[in-house]
């Protein structure tokens, strides 16, 4: 489980994206901040996996704070979820080591996809050397490229129902759409891709009535 620090001054959005990060598999709300001063001294007193940090706080930019703790030699992961669009914020931010970085307003499946290729360079890089598939994923690139998947699927929620299969033993496409934030039709399309790919098996659960249903589990 990845503990997440969220940093933004206004309480109504640190509780929107603390409830995104406990929806989100494998992600858990370690603490709220609502200036620099107090996630710098959180950062040190919880030492969080991840921190997602806003870019305009009252005391000091998130820039500021990005800055302090590469300085003081942290290597937490950072995520940048800003309203602030300025060219220079985000080069900023990529010198500063941000993994991602997350415009607002965003939905739920948005937030998602850069978390969990977050989840995967933060773990996947631990077990060991890795491929350069893994080293791609790492530093940002897609989980494969649009032009390997059928027309309507995108590489981003590919990447979260393989996660969501990965991580549970069975699911109906129903239950793949909760976890992500598909619909059941969309979540069906990408099993139904992993089935024909011979990445992912699909059996049949015959109920007392009605048609049976189709439950997936990764390879």
């Amino acid at each position: 489980m990845i503990s997440v620090l969220v940093v933004d001054d206004d309480f109504m959005v640190a509780g929107i994206h603390a409830r995104f990060v406990d929806r989100t598999p494998g992600f858990s709300v370690a603490g709220t901040a609502r200036s620099g001063a107090e996630a710098l001294r959180m950062c040190a007193d919880l030492s969080p996996d991840l921190v997602l940090l806003d870019v305009h706080l009252p005391d000091m930019s998130g820039l500021e704070v990005l800055q302090q703790l590469r300085a003081d030699g942290s290597a937490v992961g950072v995520v940048m979820v800003t309203a602030e669009r300025d060219a220079e914020a985000v080069r900023t931010a990529l010198h500063g080591g941000a993994m991602q970085y997350l415009v607002k307003p965003f939905e739920y499946v948005d937030f998602a996809a850069r978390m969990q290729r977050v989840r995967e360079a933060l773990t996947t890089l631990a077990a060991g050397a890795p491929d350069q598939a893994t080293i791609d994923r790492a530093f940002g690139g897609p989980p494969s490229s649009s032009a390997d998947l059928p027309k309507g699927l995108s590489p981003e929620s590919a990447q979260l129902v393989a996660d969501a299969l990965a991580q549970n033993p069975e699911l109906s496409a129903a239950d793949c759409g909760d976890r992500v934030g598909l619909s059941r039709v969309s979540a069906r399309r990408y099993l139904e891709y992993f089935v024909d790919q011979g990445l992912a098996a699909v059996r049949l659960n015959y109920g007392n009535a009605g048609r049976p249903e189709r439950r997936y589990r990764w390879r």
